[in-house]
């Protein structure tokens, strides 16, 4: 554990150094490019990761040829979220308006809306507006009944499977159970991987798991109801898949060595998010056309649910130009701009319209599949500690898979921990 809170407390300085020099760097810019003269000129600035597909230079510059009065400036930070979201809040908290627009991770948005950072968006987002996302992006957007963020891109978890082996998927947690194991022949073929390594993506497979049991983290009035029978339930079954539908080894695994298990057709089945469709396709995949997608599982008499990802916009609380921040989000989550960002960088809309747009879905035919699961996306715990509460399920979810702890007294002691997080 101490190790652990030491690589955080090396991000967290790193984050406030990288968030220093940039806003300094951009000062410095700004007062040489303008003679020590205040630029009339609006100019926003917003901070992601590394543009690798050359999607949001393309926006930026439709924007411009658009709005030539506004200058909008991309910093591109470090690929790891973590950092960034480290260098928005140094630079937020600080009151350092080195940012107009906030690119927030879904997570995020309770932390920085409690906070007071971020400016509310309901007066410019009307209802009939909203409706045009996709349903848990607008609720992943809302904090306390107000809107603080406009969505981008979406992204949620999901069950793969193997078309060549199985005619229909699974959709029940028995049922899964019951193929994987008819169908694995271990340990060339296994029944089923997952994310299982104790960080972040580990909690959003147990949350598919608890709410398909029909339980939960936190109920409507944020009152800690995990240690409950179907919490309980949810992590026996989980900690049950490893060694006899599982390879041991899963509790090591996070997307990629799941993918890669998978990919090279050593799985029937695998929980993944969609990025892992398309490289499933690949020309020397050896899955390549023998692979399906649909909603995780669920117990009999209960509903699937999907782990929401994604981005979006917000303005900050303290920006210097909030109508040009406005007038420039607005513009990017339109269609067009979320057409693009798919086609150069692969990211997912968020808008509703776009899963039947002829052009995607000719280039990506599991996009009606995929919007199945990402209308029954819900967000992770919406809360401003959701970090305490991700680090209390990390920690004993992982010791139930491993053994150390059953899943009734893992249970119990994650729900002390989040009930000490949340304030009972």
């Amino acid at each position: 554990m101490r190790r652990t809170e030491d690589k955080s407390l090396v991000a967290r300085r790193l984050a406030a150094a990288l968030t220093l020099a940039v806003g300094a760097a951009l000062a410095a810019a700004t007062a040489a490019g303008g003679c020590g003269k205040k630029d009339a000129r609006p100019a926003v600035r917003f901070l992601e990761g590394p543009d690798s597909g050359g999607g949001w230079k393309e926006i930026l510059a439709r924007f411009k040829a658009v709005h030539p009065e506004i200058d909008v400036e991309l910093v591109e930070g470090p690929a790891a979220t973590n950092t960034r979201e480290d260098m928005y809040a140094t630079a937020l908290l600080s009151g350092d308006t080195t940012y107009d627009v906030v690119y927030m991770d879904v997570i995020w948005v309770p932390k920085f809306a409690a906070q007071g950072w971020l400016l509310p968006l309901d007066e410019r987002l009307p209802p009939a507006e909203r409706e045009k996302f996709l349903p848990g992006d607008m609720r992943g957007s809302t904090w306390e009944g107000r809107v603080y963020r406009v969505p981008m891109q979406s992204d949620a978890g999901m069950l793969y499977y193997r078309t060549d082996l199985l005619a229909e998927p699974p959709e029940t947690f028995d049922a899964l159970v019951e193929s994987a194991g008819r169908l694995q022949q271990p340990p060339g073929l296994w029944g089923f991987v997952f994310q299982g390594r104790q960080y972040e993506g580990l909690v959003c497979g147990f949350l598919e798991i608890l709410w398909g049991h029909g339980g939960d983290v936190l109920d409507a009035q944020g009152r800690v109801v995990l240690d409950s029978p179907e919490g309980v339930q949810a992590l026996t079954w989980m900690a049950g898949l490893v060694k006899r539908i599982a390879p041991e080894g899963v509790a090591t695994y996070q997307e990629e060595e799941a993918r890669h298990v998978f990919q090279e057709g050593h799985a029937v089945f695998m929980r993944n998010w969609p990025y892992a469709w398309t490289l499933a396709q690949a020309v020397d995949s050896p899955v390549r056309g023998k692979v399906g997608i649909c909603p995780m599982v669920h117990a009999q008499g209960r509903a699937s649910a999907a782990t929401l990802g994604g981005w979006g916009f917000g303005i900050a609380k303290k920006a210097r130009h909030p109508d040009a921040a406005w007038t420039f989000l607005s513009f990017a989550t339109q269609p067009e701009q979320m057409k693009l960002l798919h086609f150069k960088n692969g990211a997912i809309p968020a808008r509703r319209e776009l899963f039947k747009d002829p052009e995607i879905v000719a280039k990506s035919p599991h996009y009606p599949d995929l919007y199945r699961v990402l209308l029954a996306a819900r967000p992770r715990p919406v809360h401003p500690a959701y970090a305490r509460i991700s680090d209390a399920l990390q920690v004993h979810v992982s010791a139930a898979l491993v053994g150390t702890e059953t899943p009734e007294a893992a249970i119990r002691a994650a729900a002390e921990r989040i009930r000490e997080a949340v304030g009972r």
